[in-house]
């Protein structure tokens, strides 16, 4: 018969013996009515070496007839994914929590496979983001509208919610993949934590990022340069730093790839910087004349063999935040960001007719779609080539000298035509 409450109440305990009642509906879900009258939930099932074994689920009372029977589902469900129901407890308390199992994705993932940087970065979202949210959680009790509602919380930040989000998709793909180790040594090792395709992350929608964009136009950069030069000159600020805000503009490079500089990395006889490492992996650094001297110009420190020295012994400049911010009171450029000097970088040599593949080795960009935000200037020299062109073909159209034209010259004439 099927299992109910009325059926389990009106059960009489044998005084020799104890009982043992089946339900009709799922195979080896039952329960034991011991000689004291204590009735359990059992479920009795065969091994896949055959073997019968009969296991305690709960006593009556502590769970309903319903809860019993969906947890003996989960437990046979266990059983047909290869995983012995004796060994569910030990299963159960394998499952982590998302802090747990975020101290195991640092140590075992992201130090081993990630930058420096990267691996500081994830380690500061977890603390500061994530498990204040969502570290009490067992990692696969969380659910979709778990992370919905997390992401949804940070969207006055945007970006650092999008970067959370990518995180933790990360995290639960990996505690799909790994599997847990069990309380016990000598058993085998336990299915991952999560069942395959459950990663609460897929298909969330990230926030729409407004990434900037913002580069110097010649006047911005004269500003920059009479300011360095004045710093220069009254000595209040590291010659270091301006040295590194320098060569930060002639080479594009991104400002921890300057400050980390070695002497040991610059190729003067090819004038180059071999960085053996940087975001995305090693690179080769193309000097022009001006960075070029730039270094020329830095004094070697003995002791030290960076580039851009700091404050201790045989460390590079850290903080060049400070000597920037009087940089750019001084040039008032308020709004520009160190990163913008590399931006200043790519959008000039957009603008001057290089390719975008090309601005993308000169930055040492490893996907072409991080190039695409300079596209519109690298069309700017295709216009200029089209407008002279026009002009000739429309002078030899009209009867006039077909010589080359100015662009402003081109479009004033045109404008005096439209007004006649």
């Amino acid at each position: 018969m099927k299992l109910t409450k009325r059926i389990i109440d009106r059960l009489e305990p044998k005084a020799d013996r104890e009982i043992f009642v089946w339900d009709s509906e799922l195979r080896g879900f039952g329960v034991r009515v011991r000689p004291n009258g204590r009735i359990t939930f059992i479920l009795q099932y065969r091994t896949n070496d055959k073997r019968q074994r009969r296991r305690k689920i709960a006593d009556f009372g502590v769970l309903t007839v319903d809860e019993a029977r969906k947890e003996a589902v989960i437990q046979l469900g266990a059983l047909a994914r290869g995983v012995d129901p004796a060994l569910y407890s030990d299963l159960e308390q394998a499952i982590p929590t998302v802090a747990e199992f975020a101290k195991r994705y640092l140590k075992d993932h992201a130090e081993v496979h990630k930058k420096p940087r990267s691996v500081a970065e994830d380690r500061r979202n977890l603390a500061n983001h994530v498990c204040p949210a969502l570290g009490h959680l067992r990692i696969d009790a969380v659910t979709k509208a778990d992370i919905e509602k997390f992401h949804r919380s940070k969207r006055a930040a945007p970006i650092m919610a999008n970067r959370c989000l990518a995180l933790l998709s990360k995290i639960f793909s990996l505690a799909e993949e790994w599997p847990r180790q069990p309380k016990s040594k000598h058993r085998p090792e336990l299915p991952p934590a999560r069942a395959l395709d459950s990663n609460p992350c897929r298909k969330i929608k990230k926030f729409k990022e407004r990434k900037q964009h913002r580069f110097l136009p010649t006047q911005e950069i004269e500003r920059l340069g009479i300011a360095l030069t004045a710093a220069e000159t009254d000595g209040k600020i590291q010659p270091g730093a301006i040295a590194a805000i320098r060569l930060l503009l002639f080479t594009g490079c991104r400002r921890q790839e300057i400050l980390s500089l070695k002497w040991q990395y610059v190729d003067f006889d090819h004038a180059c910087l071999r960085l053996p490492e940087s975001k995305t992996d090693a690179k080769v650094v193309h000097l022009s004349a001006p960075a070029l001297e730039v270094l020329s110009n830095i004094q070697k420190v003995s002791g030290n063999d960076h580039v851009i020295i700091g404050q201790r012994r045989g460390a590079h400049l850290v903080n060049i935040q400070k000597p920037w911010g009087r940089i750019r009171e001084a040039a008032d450029l308020a709004d520009v960001r160190l990163h913008d000097l590399r931006h200043t970088y790519a959008s000039t040599a957009a603008a001057s007719g290089l390719s975008l593949p090309m601005i993308g080795a000169l930055l040492g960009h490893k996907h072409a779609s991080t190039t695409q935000r300079y596209a519109h200037l690298a069309d700017d020299p295709l216009h200029a080539a089209t407008e002279k062109i026009g002009d000739q073909f429309a002078a030899a159209l009209d009867g006039k000298d077909a010589s080359v034209v100015s662009i402003e010259e081109g479009r004033r004439g045109r404008s005096t035509s439209k007004s006649r």
